[in-house]
Formats: C-alpha cells, structure tokens, sequence
C-alpha cells in the first residue's frame, strides 16, 4: 500500500510564522520594559541620593562625611570639615569620608539603612553608587577638572544605559556639560578624561558622574 505524505499548508505555515513572530515581539518588548525599568531605577537612584546630601547639608551646615561634628553628635567617626568629601565614589576604606557620609545620611534618617554602615548602595546594574569631590581631567597643556565640586557617581553601566541617563540629565555627550561618563576599563578612570562617545557593544561598562 502506498502512504501519502502529507506537508503544512500554506495557512499551517502562516500560522507558524505569526506564532513565532508574535514570541519574539513579546520577548523584545520584555526585554526593553526590564532596560527601562533600570533606567528609570538608576535615575531614581541618583536624585535621591543628591536630594539626601542637598537635605543634610541645609539641617547641619556641613557635608555628610565632612562634617566634624558628628562625634558628638552621634558618637560616628568625624570628617575634617574643610567642605570636601576625601576618598573615591566606589572606594572601600571605611576612614575615607566618601565612606563616612553613608553613616552619616543613614544616622540622620535621609536614607534607609543601617547606621553603622559605610556600604555604598547598589544600583540596579550591580554597580556602586556614590559621592566624591571633583572628577575627571581633560588632559593635555591646559587641563582642566571635569566636574568640579560635589559629584554623584554610578559604575558598571551598559553604553546604552549610560547614554540614556546622560540624555535624561543632560546632553547625551559624555564629554559635555553636567554628566560626564568615564571607561571603567581605563587605568584610574575618574583621574582621566571623560569617554569620546558611547560604545554599546555589550563589553563596554561606564562610569557616569553627575554634578550635585
């Protein structure tokens, strides 16, 4: 006995096709809805943090982590007081007063956790969030600081993400106005110049600061 084969039909096929595309469409949409949400949550991240620093400042007169009173205050580890946070944004030695200042706005109640913390907070990527003095230095004969005065700094950005940021902020141009990024690969990024253009290959993470 012969036994007919029988194949899809154009319609069975078409079918396929819508199924297959409509999986697709609804995974790139997931996809964008999630690198949205750590877009808007790293923003978040940034303005409160700020928001925090601004709010202490007005209650004591003295920068978080600078501010040499709060031995008596809260019996914390003081600051000098000369009107600088010493340390890096991302460093890790609990006496640099880029540390100090999370005991200090978690002591004073304008952020959330444990007082006795010096950990900076997390962004949505992974990376580090925090506060330094001045970044960056454009290099050359006439070098100048990138970012002068109190910045707020967020690492271990995707290019895509660091530009957004950058446009909601600012500009969009990493070497321009009040948001610079910087290579996190590079040699000491933040004593370098700021990036040349967003790279977003999958490989590239950024180091984005911003003017409080």
């Amino acid at each position: 006995m012969k036994h007919q084969q029988r194949g899809f039909t154009l319609i069975e096929m078409a079918i396929v096709l819508i199924i297959v595309g409509l999986l697709l469409g609804g995974i790139l949409k997931g996809q964008s809805l999630i690198t949205q949400g750590k877009i808007r949550s790293t923003a978040r991240d940034l303005d409160t943090i700020a928001v925090a620093m601004l709010s202490y400042q007005d209650r004591y007169q003295q920068l978080p982590g600078d501010d040499a009173a709060t031995s008596s205050r809260w019996n914390l580890a003081a600051g000098d007081g000369d009107g600088k946070l010493e340390g890096a944004f991302n460093s890790s030695t609990d006496t640099d007063e880029s540390r100090k200042l999370w005991r200090h706005l978690r002591q004073s109640g304008f952020i959330s956790g444990a007082a006795d913390s010096p950990a900076q907070p997390r962004n949505a990527l992974g990376g580090i969030t925090g506060l330094q003095t001045d970044v960056g230095n454009t290099g050359g004969t006439n070098a100048t600081t990138e970012l002068t005065g109190l910045v707020v700094c967020t690492d271990n950005l995707p290019g895509s993400i660091a530009n957004a940021l950058d446009t909601q902020f600012d500009d969009g141009l990493p070497n321009k106005g009040s948001v610079r990024a910087f290579d996190q690969a590079a040699t000491d990024p933040l004593a370098g110049a700021a990036a040349s253009a967003y790279t977003d290959d999958g490989a590239h993470r950024y180091i984005l600061c911003r003017s409080v």
